[in-house]
């Protein structure tokens, strides 16, 4: 219980991010492309650090730690990015929603209000965050899941402006913009119970739940992030984003893990 609680509480701490990054949206509606672009390119690149940093490498130190040989846990950690990837993009290809700049994505029906498909859309990318929160905290040892943590939850912030500004531009009112960026904050404590629920039942799910994490995470980034950076033709500004995020989550992640 102990170890589901962590991964709850950081989960949610994490998710806050959100509405801590819509806050400006008090003073502004508006925000240029360019730093459109450098933000949601941080957010990716902290997002691909800890893929790397936070889950792929400590899974595979667990995998190791477990018994298996390195070609074991090679192929443990393979087949986990595989198999929480290949998820998501179920998800993705079966429930109905929309993104901001890439518009509609799965079976989509009329009875859908545009303003729901952009929550799923949210939702859909909050999750596996929450996900790799809990599961970092799953063998209890809080210096492994805290950097993912802080990270996640630094990448939050921007995604949270982006989001409360892309509704201000739809018309929607300060209040319900703020209150939907912290509502799909409130989605990764739900992703963070899962994730530390799996591990906990036994250490030998850990690598396999760090890996699945690390899949759906990178699908996000591949799928979500790299593809909204390119339709507004801010790729520049994006790289940038992307290479400031993963520079600092590398840094929290060795200094601090």
């Amino acid at each position: 219980m102990g170890t589901i609680y962590l991964g709850f509480v950081a989960s949610l701490i994490a998710g806050m991010g959100t509405a801590v990054g819509a806050l400006p949206i008090l003073f502004t509606t508006k925000l240029t492309k360019r730093w459109q672009g450098i933000l949601l390119g941080l957010g990716g690149g902290v997002m691909l650090a800890a893929t790397t940093f936070s889950l792929i490498i400590p899974g595979t130190e667990a995998a190791i730690d477990l018994g298996y040989s390195q070609q074991q846990a090679a192929l443990i950690i393979s087949i986990g990015i595989i198999l929480g990837a290949g998820f998501l993009w179920l998800i993705h290809n079966n429930f109905p929603h929309e993104h901001f700049f890439k518009g509609q994505e799965g079976k989509i029906t009329e009875n859908w209000q545009r303003i729901w498909l952009f929550v799923l859309a949210i939702t859909l990318h909050n999750f596996p965050e929450g996900l790799a929160v809990g599961v970092g905290f799953g063998d209890g040892n809080v210096s492994h899941g805290l950097p993912l943590a802080v990270g996640i939850g630094l990448q939050n912030m921007p995604e949270g402006l982006v989001v409360a500004l892309a509704l201000r531009e739809l018309d929607y009112s300060v209040a319900f913009a703020f209150g939907i960026s912290l509502l799909t904050g409130l989605v990764e404590p739900i992703g963070g119970l899962v994730g530390a629920g799996v591990v906990s039942f036994g250490q030998a799910f850990l690598p396999w739940g760090m890996a699945a994490a690390a899949g759906a995470m990178l699908f996000v980034i591949v799928d979500e992030i790299i593809p909204e950076i390119d339709h507004q033709s801010i790729a520049q500004e994006g790289t940038l984003g992307i290479m400031g995020g993963f520079v600092a989550m590398m840094f929290l992640d060795i200094a601090f893990g």
